[in-house]
């Protein structure tokens, strides 16, 4: 009999379902947030409803955080696991105001480990609490789904693709509510989507799914990064890294964000020191230079070593990248031509200096206020950005 391990989130469903066949078996931490990314139809929304009892294979296994919901001997219904499940498309009850659907199914009495008052700020319902789900929009619908979903205190939280009948103001704020929910909320959560941006934007770790079949699970930014991985391969490579703020150029507009081997300039608003930030880079963003630049426009310029060299078809080469003096930092991803990567003589161990010509920030953080007094611009070394 296969035992549960505290502290991981274990899944393994095999077995045909209608006309789909799953294969799908992968163990990540129970803390953070896990995405699970594939194609349409690849079976990722089957597994959530494996997760949450509402599919059943016999011999399947699903273990939270140490605790059985399923093996082969038993199976625990969906009304007795301890899970917030939320689909695409909210399901609320038209005759309940707002805040009677947020506390339909919330343990009475408070205090409770997640507080109605703190669900309210995170997903910004306030304005809300009175209305009808028949007057308000279906972003803010989706919203109170996922307070609901909160509110009855789970174990694990399941967003099955929240974005995908959202567009414009909508999702912009969806994708806010769901960033504060990632820095505060103490529960693991699933987000389940086909779109790379929203699991690149949130992850932590990433289960990739393929006509049922799970090919790949990791923590996202060492899948990105590694040569047998389709992440480093596919057309939109990129890496997702968390930095740290550093700091402020206020004469200058730049943020200064520090990772392992580098320290980055970024044009945003001010933001706390020390605050987490969730940057992507894409590989098509970073050239390579043998030498370093006298003098240049981009914001940053920094040494790094070859750690894997791969090809694409004729034309194209991808390069992982360790940053800084001898590639003891974070790897990264570079895309250039087969032209580039011959005419420079460019090999594995080589060192380089990594030039990225766009850095996006893609955590929804609220700035603060700008101070009157500027920072010491960083100067061009080592470490820092080069700026003309």
């Amino acid at each position: 009999m296969r035992l549960a391990t505290a502290g991981r989130i274990e899944i393994a469903f095999k077995g045909p379902l209608g006309c789909l066949t799953l294969d799908t078996q992968f163990s990540v931490p129970a803390k953070g947030v896990t995405g699970i990314f594939g194609p349409p139809e690849c079976g990722k929304s089957t597994i959530a409803r494996c997760i949450a009892g509402l599919e059943h294979f016999p011999t399947g296994f699903c273990a939270i955080d140490g605790e059985v919901w399923q093996d082969e001997t038993k199976f625990r219904p969906p009304h007795l696991r301890a899970i917030g499940y939320v689909s695409h498309e909210a399901s609320l009850f038209p005759h309940l105001s707002v805040r009677r659907n947020l506390l339909y199914g919330a343990p009475k009495p408070e205090p409770t480990p997640i507080a109605f008052d703190a669900v309210v700020e995170w997903l910004s319902l306030a304005p809300l609490l009175d209305h009808s789900p028949s007057y308000i929009s279906s972003g803010e619908r989706q919203r109170v789904a996922i307070g609901r979903a909160l509110l009855s205190q789970p174990r694990l939280l399941v967003l099955d693709e929240p974005l995908a009948l959202l567009d414009g103001w909508a999702k912009r704020e969806m994708v806010a509510a769901i960033g504060r929910l990632r820095e505060r909320l103490a529960v693991p959560m699933i987000y389940i989507s086909h779109d790379m941006a929203d699991i690149e934007r949130f992850a932590d770790h990433i289960v990739l799914m393929e006509r049922g079949v799970v090919i790949a699970a990791g923590p996202l930014h060492s899948l990105q990064t590694d040569p047998a991985s389709p992440l480093a391969v596919s057309r939109e490579a990129a890496v997702s890294l968390d930095a740290a703020v550093g700091g402020y150029d206020g004469r200058y507009g730049l943020l200064i964000l520090r990772v392992k081997g580098a320290r980055l300039l970024v044009p945003a608003p001010p933001l706390a020191p020390g605050l987490r930030q969730r940057l992507r880079i894409a590989a098509l963003d970073v050239s390579i230079a043998r030498d370093p630049p006298r003098a240049s426009s981009l914001l940053n310029v920094f040494p790094a070593r070859i750690k894997a060299c791969l090809s694409l078809a004729t034309s194209e080469v991808t390069l992982v990248l360790a940053l800084g003096t001898g590639g003891s930092g974070t790897e990264i991803l570079s895309r250039i031509t087969r032209f580039s990567f011959d005419s420079l003589g460019l090999k594995d161990g080589m060192d380089v200096f990594a030039q990225f010509r766009h850095v996006s920030l893609v955590t929804a953080s609220e700035p603060i206020q700008p101070t009157t007094q500027a920072c010491t611009p960083v100067a061009a070394s080592g470490e820092a950005s080069a700026a003309a």
